[in-house]
């Protein structure tokens, strides 16, 4: 059955692109200057994608859309506005777009219904193109938007964003469920559409449904290949001809159609044969709980995992090595004290093509912290990819999250969707000591934005309950951008504890790339000859 896709806030006024575009022009009447340098300039454009939030008749789910403020992009933009297809300018819009098609797998959706009552992307008998009445409008920087909705019926979601409203452009979808079948609250960061991921900590375990949902958000059809790694390497696929995601649609593919192969642990690797798409991974266990996979950071020698609360119960570390050689690594964790290998759990081999994991129990004992990867002592560093699978809670009342590998945060990271309790935000300094500022801004429904900068030592974690904004009402946004020192690594975690199950998620706070440097660039006319 379709369901309509929503067109996930077209948030809008002038400057360069997420797909990396900016222009420079000569003056009138001469040649450009020379450039003696490269340059850093906000981005005009982004796009973002969300997958189809749940099955369950009784789930909830909030939007929350903020682009964070910006001086430097004000200053680029002047007093232009920006623009969106069908909206005015200086907006942001969550509106019906495409549809959500049933995948390999995927049990019969509901339609998304527009005021009137007509299934979106729907006639409704007049002749006239069905509603694209916004349902969220995001009309200015640093001031946080929110939306509700109920049910099994709400799409995946498509945006772009455009002007001064582009540059760290953030979206967060959290759903509760509050019983039966993947209960527990599923957060995940909207994510930009790509070619390639890679999401370790996927499974083909009895106890588990877990399915990958794939969005296309351009107007033209994607191809899509799903490759399954297990512990001895590739997985048999039943699916050889790729899947096809059509134009402004979303299509969810329940894994264990994909292979008649079992496996507790499986990394899943995502790419386009055509155009490109938003993929993430719904995990669901039958007394676990539910919560969304995000693809880890690109392969790398050294990775950071943030974010394994204080009184986690069970951490189960995944890894693959997508490149020719092994991998020796060597495994730490830094906690608020400093650095340490955990014993028992002090280093893990993961062979080339396979899927490696390693029970690592009550890592963090109390005090939270974050797992760091790297090549063991006299092994060359191997590319890996890496998650975790983090629980809390025990028997019938435990609730697991993932936390992928995540890159530093180079300038700017966003945390949409924070409540007045049950946010904490994980800062880690791998390296050096580092000072970070961190911004709540105001809630959706109003409060004082709020400022105050941390301090985090070399080789620690440090989880935090953050500033929150005076008089707040709604959910706010949190903005990290380091000041000085080492490279930062940032997580969130949102704590909503339900009928004594510790419901819980972790999202991870990559940069989010609101800057895109631009080469020097001068005018030579001599190109064209005589």
């Amino acid at each position: 059955m379709n369901r309509t896709t929503l067109s996930l806030l077209a948030a809008v006024t002038s400057l360069a692109a997420v797909t990396g575009y900016a222009a420079l022009t000569a003056p009138e009447g001469g040649a450009a200057p020379r450039a003696e340098s490269s340059v850093r300039l906000p981005v005009e454009r982004s796009s973002l994608l969300c997958p189809a939030p749940a099955t369950s008749e009784i789930a909830e789910t909030v939007y929350t859309s903020i682009t964070p403020q910006s001086q430097a992009a004000q200053a680029q933009s002047g007093a232009e506005g920006g623009s969106a297809a069908a909206s005015t300018a200086s907006a942001a819009e969550l509106s019906p777009s495409a549809t959500t098609l049933q995948g390999p797998g995927e049990g019969a959706g509901g339609t998304g219904e527009d005021e009137a009552g007509n299934e979106a992307g729907e006639d409704d008998g007049t002749g006239k193109p069905p509603s694209t009445k916004p349902v969220v409008t995001l009309e200015q920087p640093g001031k946080p938007v929110g939306a509700k909705a109920s049910g099994s019926d709400a799409p995946a979601l498509i945006g772009t964003a455009t002007g001064v409203l582009a540059p760290g452009w953030t979206a967060q979808q959290t759903t509760t469920v509050s019983a039966g079948s993947g209960r527990g609250v599923l957060g995940v960061s909207c994510t930009a559409p790509d070619t390639e991921f890679w999401f370790p900590g996927a499974s083909l375990a009895k106890d588990r449904q877990d399915y990958v949902h794939l969005t296309n958000p351009d107007e033209t059809g994607a191809l899509v290949d799903i490759e399954l790694h297990g512990k001895d390497g590739v997985l048999k696929s039943s699916l050889s001809d790729g899947i096809q995601v059509p134009a402004g649609g979303s299509v969810p593919v329940l894994l264990s159609t994909l292979t008649t192969d079992s496996a507790e642990d499986v990394t899943v690797h995502v790419t386009t044969r055509t155009g490109r798409v938003g993929a993430v991974i719904r995990g669901a266990g039958e007394e676990t709980g539910s919560d969304w996979l995000q693809a880890s950071a690109d392969p790398s020698g050294t990775l950071v995992l943030p974010g394994v609360p204080a009184d986690a119960t069970s951490v189960r570390l995944v890894a693959f090595a997508p490149g020719d050689d092994d991998a020796e690594l060597r495994v730490r964790l830094a906690s608020a004290t400093g650095t340490i290998s955990p014993a028992g759990a002090e280093s893990l081999r993961v062979k080339s093509g396979m899927t490696a994991s390693m029970d690592m129990k009550d890592v963090t004992r109390g005090e939270a912290g974050s797992i760091l990867l790297g090549p063991a002592e006299g092994a060359p560093a191997a590319p890996v990819v890496a998650a975790l699978q983090v629980t809390r809670g025990k028997g019938d009342k435990q609730e697991f999250a993932f936390i992928p590998a995540t890159a530093p945060v180079t300038e700017r990271a966003t945390a949409a969707d924070n409540r007045a309790e049950g946010s904490v935000l994980s800062l880690t300094a791998p390296d050096g000591t580092a000072r970070v500022k961190v911004t709540a801004s105001p809630g959706t429904g109003g409060g004082t934005r709020a400022v105050k900068t941390y301090t985090v030592k070399g080789g620690t974690t440090l989880a935090v309950s953050p500033p929150a904004p005076a008089g707040l009402k709604g959910s706010y946004a949190l903005t990290v951008e380091p000041q000085s020192g080492g490279p930062v690594h940032a997580a969130r975690t949102l704590l909503l504890p339900e009928d004594g199950i510790e419901m819980f998620t972790v999202q991870t706070l990559p940069d989010d790339r609101g800057l895109v440097e631009v080469p020097a660039a001068e005018q030579d006319l001599s190109v064209l000859g005589d």
